[in-house]
């Protein structure tokens, strides 16, 4: 009988033979972009004094399993604690498993990408410590039938699947609610799964050893293998005394019972019952991503993974064009999986600034990468860049790249290459706003409403409507969208034209608006131009307004908000970037400038993005046209 017991994500598996075995194991991660003290109180709380500890019972094996980010990290800042590995893989205590080495999202890499990811780790393993894993962890549980081949492709025998992949599957009871191993296959290329039971999380990894360690438990659970969940409160974040006396009681158990790992054992399972997995897995009764089971659900859900998602697909076809140059194309490679983490995929993971603004800048320096050094053109193009079915059209520059789309004609990314940066990366939760460069609210009337960044109520939004293609010139680098009149629609008299231009890396738009009605009409066209910085208080940015040639420094109010009026333009000097936004118009305009925030869960301020709202009067008669224009420069 084998039992395995992991200790941060912890299972525990049981199979038939003259002993009792128990395998215990450890998962962690830590994402790319993640600040420093995050990795070091990781090291300091959990790692090293579980390590520390198991080092002293040479009677206790474990499987391990860390992420390539993890494992480098500690070894560029902890190398001693490679040494105590090492002592442990070379008495055969301790086994690791593989995987992704940025512990990505499986499903949604390109085959080339998850066999790329797994050979790295394996790689990486190798050359530290000198073994290959057989094993390997699916990051978030998120599994699809094709990860098959690549595993076994990588030399990957066995994985782990939540219990619910099992019932949906229709898998092989050995005792009510619990599930035999399995096999499972996919064009022709098998490997074995370990079924993980997500519904005994309940229980303490004391009380679940104990239960065992009695002769009762003993005869209720002679299956082939069970493995049990997470359970992280109990286990993780021990001392190492902790950690000693917990081993300590492991080693004086009954003289039957052999601790091992699963690289010794899963080849010795026969008559096992093959399974394709394509049902919903759950945890403990709860979906495991967003509001939906299926991982890709969560791209619909949180726009934001989705347009991470999408840039991971377009940076992938800009590398496989790159020819001729191998290492380029490696270390392209190489940023672009940085940019896969699964974490990204999970809301806590989307909504963490600091790892998803580290997934742009990789996927912008991977983006620099493919293109050819030295021949570069700006260029306009038009294709389905974000993946829902509908063209965007791409302004590309030596230093600027420009996504715009005709529902609501803005900008809905903004990346800058000698820093890179996406100035629209934003989460906004509980809203369904995105971050947006020109948008465009029509309010009626010689008077404003009340303002506020989240919307203008009781107006026309201009930026939820379609517009249509005026006019797409791609040598002159110009594109034309236009909003016709609408009968019934409030102001549905006004006609609006935009027209984009990129040029020599400022982004140019022109305003036409046209009242196509027989009534004079008099409003404010108040365009929404969202930037996200680094912070939005003077440590980070700082903001200037622009009259003539005059400068003159901006302060928020406590409010986060401030009203400022007759202003021809306004500069941002992002500090940590050392670049300069110059936000300018060529008719003096009011504004409203708000720092968003949001309260995180240690109930402290969280900046989100800063929100300005230019407010341009128009007076229009029947038949005439009004024009203002737009500049955005950046530069560094």
């Amino acid at each position: 009988m084998i039992l395995v017991l992991l200790l941060c994500n912890q299972r525990e598996f049981e199979i038939m033979s003259g002993k009792v075995n128990f395998i215990l194991g450890f998962h962690s991660h830590i994402p790319n972009g993640a600040a420093e003290e995050e990795f070091e109180a990781l090291y300091n709380l959990n790692i090293r004094p579980l390590v520390s500890a198991l080092y002293q019972f040479p009677r206790i094996n474990m499987v391990f399993h860390y992420s390539g980010v993890l494992l480098h990290w500690v070894e560029r800042h902890h190398p001693e604690l490679f040494v105590l590995l090492e002592d442990l893989l070379g008495r055969r205590q301790v086994e690791f498993l593989g995987g992704g080495f940025y512990e990505p999202m499986m499903p949604f890499l390109p085959q080339a990408d998850k066999i790329g990811q797994i050979e790295m780790l394996t790689t990486y393993l190798r050359r530290q410590f000198g073994k290959r894993p057989l094993g390997c962890w699916i990051p978030a549980q998120a599994w699809e039938q094709n990860l098959v081949g690549p595993l076994d492709a990588c030399g990957m025998g066995y994985t782990f699947l939540d219990e619910s992949y099992f019932q949906a599957a229709g898998g092989r009871l050995w005792q009510e609610n619990y599930y035999e191993p399995c096999i499972t296959e996919d064009q022709g290329k098998i490997i074995t799964v370990f079924p993980v039971f997500s519904s005994l999380k309940e229980k303490t990894p004391t009380a679940m050893l104990e239960k065992f360690l009695s002769s009762e438990g003993m005869d209720a659970f002679k299956g082939p293998v069970t493995v049990f969940p997470d359970f992280t409160a109990s286990l993780i974040e021990k001392t190492e005394p902790e950690y000693l006396h917990f081993f300590e009681e492991l080693s004086g158990v009954d003289p039957q019972i052999e601790f091992t790992t699963p690289g010794r054992i899963y080849r010795n399972f026969r008559g096992l019952k093959k399974l394709y997995f394509t049902g919903s897995p759950l945890s403990s009764g709860k979906l495991l991503w967003g509001n939906n089971a299926f991982p890709r659900q969560f791209l619909i859900d949180y726009p934001e993974a989705g347009l991470i998602y999408a840039k991971m697909i377009h940076t992938r076809l800009l590398i496989n064009q790159l020819r001729g140059d191998k290492a380029r194309k490696l270390s392209a490679l190489e940023e672009l999986w940085k940019a896969q983490d699964s974490s990204l995929f999970s809301q806590p993971g989307i909504a963490n600034a600091p790892v998803r603004k580290a997934a742009y800048r990789a996927l912008l320096e991977a983006e620099n990468m493919s293109r050819n050094i030295g021949s570069f053109s700006s260029s306009l193009s038009a294709f389905d860049y974000d993946l829902d079915g509908e063209n965007e059209y791409v302004f590309k520059d030596e230093k600027l790249n420009c996504y715009i789309k005709t529902q609501g004609a803005y900008v809905f990314e903004l990346d800058y290459f000698p820093k890179p940066w996406n100035f629209l990366d934003a989460f906004i939760p509980e809203t369904r706003l995105r971050p947006c460069v020109f948008a465009d609210y029509l309010v009626p009337g010689e008077s404003l409403p009340d303002i506020h960044w989240q919307g203008i109520r009781g107006v026309r939004f201009c930026g939820e409507e379609r517009f249509q293609i005026h006019e797409f010139d791609r040598l002159r680098m110009e594109l034309c969208l236009r909003l016709p009149p609408k009968e019934g629609f409030l102001l549905g008299s006004i006609e609006v034209i935009k027209t984009w231009h990129l040029k020599q890396n400022i982004l140019i738009l022109k305003y036409e608006l046209k009242n196509n009605g027989p009534d004079s009409e008099h409003f404010y066209l108040v365009p929404r131009v969202d930037l996200s910085f680094s912070g939005g208080n003077e440590s980070f940015v700082r903001m200037l307004s622009i009259r003539g040639t005059t400068k003159e420094k901006i302060t928020l109010t406590e409010q986060k908000e401030i009203f400022l009026k007759e202003l021809g333009g306004i500069e941002f000097r992002d500090l940590k970037n050392e670049v300069v936004l110059s936000l300018e118009s060529s008719r003096y305009f009011d504004t409203r400038i708000f720092s968003v925030e949001k309260e995180n869960d240690d109930g402290f301020p969280e900046y989100l993005f800063t929100c300005i709202m230019p407010l341009l009067q128009v007076h229009l008669e029947s038949g005439k046209s009004w024009e203002s224009e737009f500049s955005l420069k950046i530069s560094s």
